[in-house]
C-alpha cells in the first residue's frame, strides 16, 4: 500500500527475456523534491524513469503517484510532463505555438492559454521570442522552449531524461541553473536523468545512484560524497574521483588496524592527499602528469600501477618521472570491504556507525608531519 510519499515504487522490475532493465527498484520521492536518477550508461536510470512516466511496462512491482495507484496506466493519465534529450520541437510551429500545442490539443480556452503562455515565457526568458521558429534559435533557447511547453500543462510531476546531453558546457551549467530555480518556484517534483555526477552533485535535493539495474545508493549529494556506501559510489561520486588503494600495498603507518571485517581497499577523497617525501611513512607514486587550474593543481600520480590523484591548493609544480610520497590523515580515510566492496566506516565517522567502526582509522595513528 502508498504511503505519504508522492511517488513510491515498490519492488519494480523491468526484463526482456533474459535481458534485465531494473530490478527490486524500491523508491520513495517527496512532493517538490529534485531527485536525480544517476548513474553510467545501462544501469537503468532512463527505464526507471520510463516505467514512473509510463513508457514503459513494469515485469513486477506496483507504481504509485500521488496517491493512486498507476502501474497500468498510460502517460497521459498519470499527470505528469515530461522534457527529453530531443527538444521535439515542431519545426513549422513558431515558439509560442510549440509551447501551448499541448493545450490546444486538451481543449484548453484560449485565455487560460494566453495566461499560461505569458507566465512560462516569463520565467524561461523567451519573452519576445514567440515568432521565431526552432531553427532560428539557440540550443539553449530550444531547451527553455521544451522546458516552457513542460511549465504549460500544469502538472506537479516532471520527468527529464537527459536534457542537457546536446548542450556544450557553458550552456549546460546556464540551463541547470535556470531548471532548478524553476522547479524550485514552482515547486514541481522532478523526477531527473543524467550520467553526469556534476550536474547531479549541483541539482538534486537527493541521488539515487544505480548500477547493474539495482540501486546502489539513495541520498544527498553531501552524503553520497561524504559516506558512499560502496567503492563503485566512491569512485562513481565525485570529480576528480575518490582514489582506491589496496590496503596489501600501503606502508604500515597507513594500514588500518583493529578491524573486524577484512579491509580490502582504502578510499581518500583528493583534496585529502598529500604529497611528501619518498620514505618508509608514505605511499611511493611516480608523478605522471600535474594540471594547474587556478585556485588548485592536480596531481596525476602512479601508485605501483594504481592511478591517483592528488588536489593540491593553488601552484604545485612537480617534474614527470619524479618520485614523491603519497599520505594521508587516517580520519579522511573510507574503508571498503574485501569482498563485497561495501563501506566498513565513513571518513572521520560519519553519522550511523557504530564506536568500534569510528575509532578504526584512529587505530591506524596519524601521519607523521611532513
Amino acid at each position: 500500500m502508498p504511503n505519504d510519499s508522492f511517488i513510491r515504487l515498490e519492488g519494480v522490475a523491468k526484463r526482456w527475456g533474459d535481458s534485465v532493465g531494473v530490478e527490486h527498484v524500491d523508491l520513495e520521492v517527496e512532493r517538490g523534491e529534485f531527485v536525480v536518477l544517476l548513474g553510467p550508461s545501462g544501469c537503468g536510470k532512463s527505464t526507471t524513469l520510463r516505467l514512473i512516466a509510463g513508457l514503459e511496462s513494469p515485469s513486477a512491482g506496483r507504481i504509485w503517484i500521488d496517491g493512486k495507484d498507476v502501474t497500468g496506466l498510460p502517460p497521459a493519465q498519470r499527470g505528469l510532463s515530461m522534457v527529453f534529450q530531443s527538444y521535439a520541437l515542431f519545426p513549422h510551429l513558431d515558439v509560442a505555438e510549440n509551447i501551448i500545442f499541448g493545450l490546444k490539443v486538451r481543449r484548453i480556452p484560449k485565455a487560460q492559454r494566453r495566461e499560461r503562455l505569458a507566465e512560462a515565457l516569463h520565467l524561461t526568458g523567451l519573452e519576445g521570442l514567440e515568432a521565431r521558429r526552432p531553427s532560428e534559435l539557440s540550443g539553449g533557447q530550444r531547451q527553455r522552449v521544451a522546458l516552457a511547453r513542460a511549465i504549460v500543462a500544469g502538472h506537479p510531476l516532471c520527468m527529464m531524461d537527459e536534457p542537457l546531453s546536446n548542450l556544450d558546457a557553458k550552456l549546460r551549467h546556464s540551463v541547470r541553473q535556470d531548471i532548478r530555480s524553476l522547479q524550485r518556484s514552482l515547486g514541481m517534483t522532478v523526477v531527473y536523468v543524467t550520467h553526469d555526477q556534476t550536474e547531479a552533485m549541483g541539482m538534486a535535493d537527493r541521488i539515487v545512484l544505480l548500477k547493474d539495474g539495482r540501486i546502489e545508493q539513495v541520498g544527498s549529494p553531501a552524503e553520497l560524497y561524504q559516506a558512499p556506501a560502496t567503492a563503485f559510489a566512491a569512485t562513481f561520486v565525485g570529480s576528480p574521483p575518490m582514489s582506491l588503494m589496496a590496503v596489501d600495498a600501503l606502508p604500515d603507518s597507513l594500514r588500518p588496524s583493529g578491524q573486524g571485517a577484512p579491509v580490502g581497499r582504502v578510499g581518500v577523497r583528493p583534496e585529502h592527499l598529500v604529497i611528501g617525501p619518498a620514505d618508509s611513512r608514505h605511499l611511493p607514486a611516480i608523478v605522471e602528469n600535474y594540471e594547474f587550474l587556478g585556485a588548485e593543481t592536480l596531481v596525476y600520480l602512479d601508485c605501483g600501477g594504481t592511478p591517483v590523484i592528488a588536489r593540491i591548493p593553488g601552484v604545485a609544480e612537480f617534474a614527470a618521472g619524479e618520485t614523491v610520497g603519497v599520505g594521508w590523515d587516517p580520519e579522511h580515510a573510507h574503508l571498503f570491504d574485501a569482498v563485497s566492496g561495501r563501506r566498513i566506516n565513513s571518513a572521520g565517522g560519519g553519522a550511523g556507525e557504530t564506536d568500534d567502526r569510528r575509532n578504526v582509522t584512529h587505530a591506524a595513528g596519524r601521519l607523521a608531519s611532513m
